[in-house]
């Protein structure tokens, strides 16, 4: 006979599981036959992936919010894209570009706004629920903190990948599209967009935490 918190856990999986198997559908349909190659598209997106792997894996243990699941989904959502076409090649950017005279595709910068936006939430979420931080100054600073490290480290991914890899996939992967700061725009705005949450979704974030199954 399942107990309370069995049932409760299935409850707040179903979620979840729904958002992974429309995942999986995408990734399936998009992994096929790239237009930027495979390689191209499994370092973009390969990361992502990771990370939703190690959410399942920790499931039992540690549920989270459906505010993060949902923010993890869409930000893989955002790789994927990415990933499928190169981020220099989007047609979104590519659109954009065109319909306000700019000098590049700028899709790499919404990859990095969300590198700050989605992943903060899952660092919020494990530093209120794991540690005795509290919601104030020092929870933001902490987890802006976290974020900029990332930022920095997937710069020194990139630079890695583009010295290890075949030298167009290296390139595609890169993305800087000739722009000498490029890397530091990426941190800066993975930093903004990480600090835009606390004004504009730090409360629903709450909400959705307090609706989290307790394991006890």
């Amino acid at each position: 006979m399942n107990t309370p918190t069995q049932i409760a856990l299935k409850n707040h999986a179903r979620f979840p599981l729904v958002l992974l198997g429309l995942l999986l559908l995408v990734c399936l349909l998009t992994g096929w036959a790239p237009p930027a190659g495979r390689p191209n598209w499994a370092l973009e997106v390969g990361p992502g992936l990771a990370m939703v792997a190690v959410m399942a894996a920790v499931y039992r243990r540690f549920p989270m919010s459906h505010w993060v699941y949902a923010g993890t989904f869409i930000h893989v959502l955002v790789l994927v894209y990415g990933g499928y076409w190169t981020y220099s090649n989007t047609p979104l950017g590519n659109w954009a570009k065109e319909a306000f005279d700019l000098s590049r595709n700028h899709y790499d910068r919404i990859g990095h706004l969300a590198l700050g936006i989605f992943p903060v939430f899952t660092i919020r979420e494990v530093l209120l629920r794991r540690t005795p931080l509290q919601r104030g100054g020092w929870l933001v600073f902490l987890s802006l903190c976290v974020v900029l490290a990332i930022a920095a480290f997937w710069e020194l991914l990139e630079w890695w990948v583009t010295l290890a890899v075949a030298s167009d996939v290296g390139t595609a992967f890169l993305g800087s599209q000739g722009d000498v700061w490029d890397a530091q725009w990426d941190m800066l705005l993975a930093l903004l967009g990480a600090a835009s949450v606390w004004p504009l979704w730090a409360r629903a974030h709450d909400r959705s935490m307090a609706r989290v199954p307790i394991i006890s």
